[in-house]
């Protein structure tokens, strides 16, 4: 049950998921071993689209852009000003915008003017994917030893997921991929508390219950947390092999294939609550969690504490998570 996790937020919810995966590695294990990039072609010769480059620095430019802002908890004047560039900046790469704005309630019972922001290409289109982030930050410090009640900067945590999706949408706007895609990015998602169930991820919860589009349907969805920092580690996570284990594989056996197998590592984890978890409720899409989890536990070091800033986002992170994104879209048929 993970108990080497000291996992406050994201934790295991036995409400959620019947069963756990032990930890551990697949026996398949070689190309983990990968550290450096390799083509984006696939070896199949009856795909012929070439998948374009993804941009590490303009990933981390847009992570700048939303930490120029200040903390972007809800309520908050960072908050808003965020969210309107965004909204602005999807639709000036060419995406159809539609902006998904509820009154929610966190635990406590403070309201929160919500926005889950929403950017279509090829909306006309059935067979489609979801790629998704939060992009509102903590609104406490609560694992560090100082300052504890005060906003984070977010940099990985909220900012790392939405930069990588903001250079897909450039992209997208570039060389169109052959299937559709919605990029939906989660507000009010990081303001719960781990005793009180369903206090976390009320945009991605609002979402499940109200789609953005009736009778929406996708084949798969993968979503990000936390996939910025130096070194990270991307473990296959409970609730992804049990809901979507075909999506895990698919995009953890793409990122090894290209080289990045030190951050796309086989070994398996226990289920964690994150926005993926309601995606997958029932009738839903199949989703998966892309998320920077510790082997020996934990998420990464500065998670939830002012140290979240600029300084912990690598490029190298950025391009290895981006890069593998982008083939797996790409490559859809």
């Amino acid at each position: 049950m993970l108990k080497n996790y000291h996992i406050t937020f994201k934790s295991i919810s036995l409400g959620l998921v019947l069963f756990f995966f032990a930890c551990g590695s697949d026996s398949n294990n070689s190309s983990s071993n990968n550290t450096g990039p390799a083509s984006t072609t696939p070896p199949s010769a009856s795909a012929m689209v070439t998948t374009p480059d993804f941009n590490a620095d303009s990933a981390y430019a847009f992570i700048a852009k939303q930490v120029s802002f200040g903390p972007r908890e809800p309520n908050s004047a960072g908050h808003i000003m965020c969210g309107d560039w965004l909204i602005a900046q999807f639709r000036a790469y060419g995406a159809k915008v539609k902006v998904q704005e509820a009154t929610l309630r966190f635990f406590d019972g403070t309201p929160t003017k919500a926005r889950n922001i929403i950017a279509a290409y090829k909306p006309e289109l059935a067979n489609r994917i979801i790629l998704s982030a939060h992009w509102d930050t903590r609104p406490v410090a609560d694992e560090d030893v100082e300052r504890t009640g005060d906003p984070i900067d977010g940099a990985n945590d909220g900012g790392s997921g939405v930069g990588v999706l903001l250079e897909l949408a450039r992209l997208f706007q570039q060389q169109a991929p052959t299937i559709g895609v919605d990029i939906i990015l989660w507000d009010a998602e990081d303001n719960g508390r781990p005793s009180i169930e369903n206090s976390y991820c009320l945009g991605s919860q609002y979402w499940a219950r109200n789609k953005h589009v009736a009778n929406y349907q996708a084949r798969y969805g993968i979503n990000l947390d936390m996939v910025g920092a130096a070194n990270a580690t991307f473990l296959k996570e409970g609730v992804s092999m049990a809901r979507a284990s075909e999506v895990v594989q698919k995009v953890w056996s793409t990122g090894q294939r290209l080289g990045y197998g030190q951050y796309f590592s086989n070994q398996r984890v226990g289920a964690i609550v994150d926005d993926h978890v309601y995606m997958n409720d029932p009738g839903m899409v199949k989703s998966i969690d892309i998320i920077h989890m510790e082997p020996a536990g934990g998420f990464f070091g500065a998670w939830h504490t002012h140290g979240d800033n600029m300084d912990v986002i690598s490029r190298e992170t950025l391009k290895a998570v981006g890069q593998t994104v982008a083939e797996v879209v790409y490559q859809e048929r």
